[in-house]
């Protein structure tokens, strides 16, 4: 008889993650396909990256053993009101041959487990969009923000590529000498750091190089802002205000004096940058008892919760053996 296993996807819109582990943290299968949220990129897109991603998983892996799946995702509220696409998904589960249940989870809830296996707490998300999210026994709680580039994910990657943008405007606006960030900007979307003799000229010019593409384009310049961060008071200014943003985010959903982990998720808040540096320090401050957990493996999450789901399991030894 074959111990039970379990399985875990962690769906973003640009890749799809899956592994397949043992109630003893061992990793058995792991599959990696493109994006495959159906919000993104329609449910038959969708499907066929998670049967891609599935079938990499449990290539050396039988399906029967799975006995519990979670499956993190964004917009996973819209996915549930949407009784077709989630049939599409629910038959790429079953063509893979898997017959356990799974369930659906937000993808901050993902994020909030892969760094700590503690019930409460809270995770902050800063990547493309920014988001914060109370954590009540693995149960997302308040959210604050995430409401999109167009009113909101202050602090968030997008935030930061507009900051420089406007920010290089307003110099040119003013006739100020330009910085470095300013100059990285104009270098990259003009080709070229030059002023015209009208300067109102290089000003329509980057507003119409701008509004031309997909506003979400503009996350592709936050590496500007935080690689300059030392050598541009400007691109310091802009970094600091988006971790105030980050951190009043996290307190609409956190009291003062919470001593429950704070969990950080996102590309700008798990690599080295200086943005990841300011928030862990604002953090640090505001809630000084509180440990800060730093987000790893999605599906590795997924697997754990769904471990969380079977009898007699030990939870804090299986997220000691998956995450250490």
């Amino acid at each position: 008889m074959f111990d039970p296993l379990v399985i875990g996807l962690d769906v973003g819109a640009t890749s799809t993650r899956v592994l397949v582990a043992s109630l003893t943290g061992e990793r058995l299968g792991t599959g990696l396909a493109g994006g495959g949220n159906p919000t993104s990129h329609g449910a038959a897109a969708a499907a066929a990256e998670w049967g891609r991603a599935l079938k990499q998983a449990l290539a050396d892996v039988d399906p029967a053993r799975v006995r519990a799946g979670t499956i993190g995702l964004a917009g996973v509220g819209r996915l549930r009101d949407d009784p077709e696409s989630q049939a599409e998904l629910d038959r790429t589960w079953q063509a893979v041959g898997l017959r356990c249940p799974y369930t659906l989870v937000g993808d901050a809830l993902v994020a909030y487990a892969s760094g700590t296996a503690s019930p409460h707490g809270t995770v902050l998300i800063a990547g493309t969009g920014a988001i914060a999210a109370e954590v009540d026994d693995f149960t997302l709680g308040r959210v604050a923000d995430g409401h999109g580039w167009l009113l909101g994910d202050a602090g968030s990657g997008f935030w930061l590529g507009r900051e420089a943008v406007r920010r290089t405007l307003a110099a040119v606006d003013a006739g100020r000498p330009l910085g470095p960030l300013a100059r990285a900007i104009l270098t990259e979307l003009l080709g070229s750091t030059e002023i015209a003799a009208r300067p109102r000229d290089t000003v329509d010019l980057l507003v119409q190089r701008v509004t031309r593409r997909p506003a979400i384009e503009l996350a592709r310049l936050s590496p500007f802002v935080t690689s300059l961060y030392a050598d541009d008071p400007t691109a310091a200014a802009v970094v600091n205000e988006a971790a105030a943003h980050l951190v009043d985010s996290v307190s609409r959903v956190r009291p003062e004096g919470d001593t429950t982990p704070v969990v950080r998720a996102g590309s700008l808040l798990t690599t080295d940058t200086p943005l990841a540096t300011a928030v862990t320090d604002a953090l640090s401050a505001r809630w000084p008892a509180a440990p800060l957990g730093l987000a790893a493996d999605g599906a590795a999450a997924g697997a754990w919760l769904a471990a969380r789901t079977l009898p007699d399991v030990d939870a804090l030894r299986l997220h000691t053996a998956l995450f250490s």
